[in-house]
């Protein structure tokens, strides 16, 4: 795509450019908000990270307006904006107010906003931005476009990762003891499926907050240009070489399809040392895992470093955890045998809504369950009446067959079935730890729900949720909007004549999502530590209330004023909140 110029002044949506003339006369100052309203799409989120502050006014408020507007001439700038406006408004605007700004040489505005890395409450004010000088009264709001469009994203994506990183803190806590190992448990790949490379760098940019793991390259480098993070230094971010699917199917005959002699040359000749990941599903991934592996687990064992497998389709849980199959020991009841769970069968039958109106179910059903170790079938048959003519009921249910039988490693899934070819060790809380010379990521299809499903089943089944790594996806990091967590920028201050007026909406038809706050703000933490917020507030008030007051200056009339550190960052969300 080749490259184009938008001019700083048109930075916005069109009804933006004549808002300047709406406000009432002798408007001097507008203050506005920006918060996330509501939490109804992303209820797992009850607070949103403060992040994409700093690299929007570095990358766009400082440097964009500098390069493009303020440092070139002034003719040009304003012949530009008269040309687009002109011809698609269909009428030459006023240019004073451009002509103005450029003379000024700097944006007049102040933006304070909380320290990134903050967790902001629902509702709660993150940034407030007001001009100050009064001629530019029309350029926070104007500004409004730009920085929805740039912020939301980056926020929104910093949260997400947020919610995984504390759910597998907490498996993690659960089953081995400790989390150092989850840096590295959440896993981006989302750049191919990205709405363009500016969501990928702030989206990317997000997850790094909670994750060191990425396959998103260019995130570490707007770390490094916008949050004062050094590679040469830090852990910024890192990921370990990796086949794909063109690979593995150039290594293998299509005809033949045994990967054997593929997955060999790999680990001992490609990387005969340190961490690998192989896609193994090209052609028939339980074929890989019960018989190609075997087979060269003396050459992964002899190795230093690991060899990680990468399962690519099917049912996530399944593939990573086994087939479901209920667990039915009970440490009480140490002589029940297999036929005995008819009753529990029956219970589950009658609870599965079979029979009704005019409907009954099937005649046959089969259950597998586990019991004190071993593996069960139980094939049931179902007699059905009916009540009135119509309305169906089971009347009796009769087990025809209960067998023991060998799972399947589709039945184990792929974690139990790495364990019984290389085994490991058990974690301090009791749990199976892989061999640290073989390793597991799964990054198709991952959701944070998935993944809650994926850690628990690991652990129902004795296993440290830490074996899988798990692959976050554009569909976790792309699939939302500025909606996702309701963000919206508000006037809700002005001053006009010298005399202060609160500002606020409050639509009678909405549900109270869309109330703004009324007012100047201040956000503060109460006596345990709670971030809350006034509004109602004059400048009198929050000047009073400036020494608690979490929202602080970050950019003021052309200067950055605060410039935080990934590493800051990253340890005021987790020593501060998890």
């Amino acid at each position: 795509m080749k490259n184009f110029f938008v001019p700083a002044t048109l930075l916005c949506d069109f009804y933006k450019v004549s808002h300047k003339d709406q406000y009432p006369l002798g408007t001097e100052v507008v203050y506005s908000t920006w918060t996330p309203r509501s939490n109804k799409y992303m209820p797992y989120a009850d607070a949103v990270v403060t992040f994409g502050i700093q690299g929007l006014v570095k990358a766009f408020i400082i440097n964009f307006f500098n390069e493009n507007f303020f440092n070139r001439p002034k003719a040009e700038v304003v012949a530009e904006y008269v040309r687009v406006l002109k011809h698609t408004l269909g009428k030459e605007p006023n240019t004073t107010h451009i002509e103005e700004l450029h003379d000024l040489g700097y944006l007049p505005i102040e933006i304070k906003a909380l320290d990134e890395g903050t967790l902001a409450p629902i509702k709660t004010p993150m940034m407030t931005i007001e001009n100050t000088d009064k001629r530019f009264f029309w350029l926070p709001n104007f500004l409004e476009t730009i920085i929805s469009n740039i912020i939301w994203q980056p926020m929104t994506s910093a949260t997400i990762a947020y919610s995984y990183r504390k759910l597998l803190n907490k498996y993690a806590m659960e089953t081995v003891g400790h989390t150092q190992d989850v840096g590295f448990q959440g896993h981006d790949f989302s750049m191919r499926g990205m709405g363009g490379f500016d969501a990928t760098l702030t989206s990317g940019a997000g997850h790094l907050l909670s994750f060191t793991g990425t396959d998103t390259i260019p995130a570490i480098m707007y770390h490094e240009e916008y949050y004062n993070a050094n590679i040469e230094k830090e852990l910024v971010g890192a990921s370990i070489p990796a086949t794909e699917h063109s690979v593995m199917s150039a290594n293998t005959s299509a005809d033949i399809r045994d990967e054997y002699e593929t997955f060999k040359r790999l680990i001992t000749e490609v990387y005969p040392e340190g961490f690998v990941s192989i896609v193994s599903d090209t052609y028939d991934f339980w074929k890989v895992v019960g018989e190609v592996l075997p087979k060269l687990k003396d050459d992964i064992m002899a190795r230093n470093g690991r060899v990680v497998i990468r399962p690519d389709s099917g049912i996530p849980e399944d593939i990573i955890c086994g087939t479901y199959i209920e667990d039915l020991t009970d440490e009480n009841y140490p002589d029940t045998k297999p036929e005995d769970m008819i009753d529990h069968f029956s219970d589950v039958l009658h609870s599965m809504d079979l029979c009704g109106d005019g409907y009954h179910g099937d005649e046959n059903y089969t259950f597998k369950f586990k019991l004190d170790g071993k593996y069960y079938e139980m094939d049931l048959s179902l007699l059905y009446n009916r009540h009135d003519k119509r309305y169906y009921y089971i009347e009796e249910i009769n087990m025809k067959r209960v067998q023991e039988f060998t799972p399947s490693l589709a039945d184990l899934g792929l974690i139990e079935a790495l364990w019984n070819i290389f085994g490991g060790t058990i974690s301090e809380k009791g749990y199976k730890v892989l061999d640290t010379h073989i390793g597991a990521i799964y990054g198709d299809s991952i959701t944070l729900e998935r993944a809650e499903t994926i850690v628990r089943r690991l652990k129902e089944k004795g296993f440290a949720s830490t074996n899988i790594v798990l692959g976050i996806g554009s569909y976790t990091y792309q699939c939302n909007t500025r909606d996702s967590l309701g963000f919206a920028m508000k006037a809700t201050y002005m001053v006009e004549n010298g005399v202060e007026k609160l500002l606020f909406k409050d639509p009678k038809t909405d549900d109270g999502t869309k109330r703004s706050q009324r007012g100047r703000v201040v956000v503060y933490k109460n006596t345990v530590g709670d971030i809350m917020f006034e509004d109602g507030q004059f400048k009198a008030d929050t000047d009073a209330l400036a020494d608690i007051d979490l929202l602080t200056t970050v950019f003021k009339d052309g200067v950055l004023v605060k410039d935080h550190s990934l590493a800051e960052i990253r340890n005021r969300l987790h020593n501060g909140n998890i």
